[in-house]
């Protein structure tokens, strides 16, 4: 029986950071929300009351060195393993999900497309409260998320009050489903220097750190990429915990409009994933393309069509129908090991 409760509970961890690496990644991939993530796995909620409960109580607890009693407070468990999986996450799976969208773009971006389609129909299900006001969030939410997405991106700014600010607004996509933080910050005009550039610094002073090369010390270019994503990660920190105690307060006073509000924003961001779509790369005086630290074009926004009756289309609803099936399954998952326990 107790091997049995063990099993168990190493799968849940196991399937804990597996939440991860797919929050992770879809928080890296511009339209794409974690929240989206957390809300079909059914571990939302759980989420936000576990960040909330970062405040005052948590920061005595830890100050006055009672380490096992902050790390119960916090729900540390769930938000170490959770966290686990999105900082692998960003080393890994969403590398691979660079690399796919440069390849097989339609494809990505209909699995995406049919995942949202997926989650609206997985969280309007269970909601049985609609009425004036409900539906008004929800129209509210949806015209807020199409506007963002029709929205123009500014340029480049790595002024560190601005990379604050930066990760307190890009931090969103966790904490709201439907607001893709990554795509936030192309229209802040800083994805490529606060996801890819500051990112591969990092790995590139790990690695120098591991062979004991420390020359990187010397190299200003990659200590201001350090201080930037460090400025940038303190934001996040913040966002996320502001945005986690606002948000906890909404849920308990104002579920209902919440959760129409959710479902807006993602029905709003089902154009940002609208995969027949052009992309529009960031283009210099003389009209070449503008490259990242990795020599890939930098994506300035993308140009929506509708599609032909093809082969290609075909095959592309073939992956919106995969999309759907993920969250199906996921939905399958949820219900099971509810009943399990």
């Amino acid at each position: 029986m107790r091997n049995m409760e063990s099993i168990r509970s190493f799968k849940d961890r196991v399937f804990l950071v597996i939440k991860g690496l797919a929050m992770g990644a879809a928080n890296k991939v511009p339209g794409v929300s974690g929240g989206v993530v957390a809300f079909v796995a059914g571990f939302y909620e759980e989420f936000i009351y576990s960040l909330q409960r970062v405040n005052k109580t948590a920061f005595k607890l830890l100050f006055n060195g009672r380490f096992k009693s902050f790390y119960k407070y916090v729900n540390g468990k769930f938000l170490f393993l959770l966290f686990l999986g999105m900082i692998i996450s960003y080393f890994s799976v969403s590398k691979i999900l660079d690399y796919l969208i440069v390849h097989y773009q339609l494809y990505v971006w209909s699995t995406f497309f049919g995942m949202i389609l997926g989650s609206i129909y997985y969280i309007d299900k269970d909601f049985g409260d609609w009425n004036a006001k409900t539906v008004i969030s929800l129209l509210i939410g949806a015209l807020i998320g199409i506007s963002i997405s029709f929205l123009d991106p500014a340029t480049e700014n790595d002024n560190l009050l601005f990379v604050f600010l930066c990760g307190i607004i890009s931090v969103s996509g966790m904490t709201l489903p439907g607001f893709s933080g990554s795509f936030i910050l192309i229209l802040l005009g800083n994805y490529v220097l606060l996801l890819v550039d500051s990112v591969n610094a990092l790995y590139n002073t790990i690695s120098d750190i591991i062979t004991c090369n420390f020359e990187f010390v010397k190299d200003q270019a990659r200590i201001r990429m350090l201080k930037v994503l460090s400025v940038f990660t303190l934001g996040s920190v913040t966002g996320l915990v502001t945005f986690s105690h606002v948000l906890n307060y909404i849920l308990k006073h104002y579920k209902s409009i919440t959760l129409a509000t959710i479902i807006g924003f993602i029905i709003g961001s089902l154009g940002v994933v609208w995969p027949w779509k052009k992309t529009i790369y960031k283009l210099d005086t003389n009209g070449d393309s503008v490259l990242d630290s990795t020599g890939a074009p930098i994506i300035e926004n993308y140009q929506r069509f509708l599609p032909e009756l093809n082969t290609e289309t075909y095959t592309a609803i073939a992956y919106i129908v995969f999309g759907i099936l993920i969250v199906l399954a996921l939905e399958w998952y949820g219900q099971r090991t509810k009943k399990i326990k």
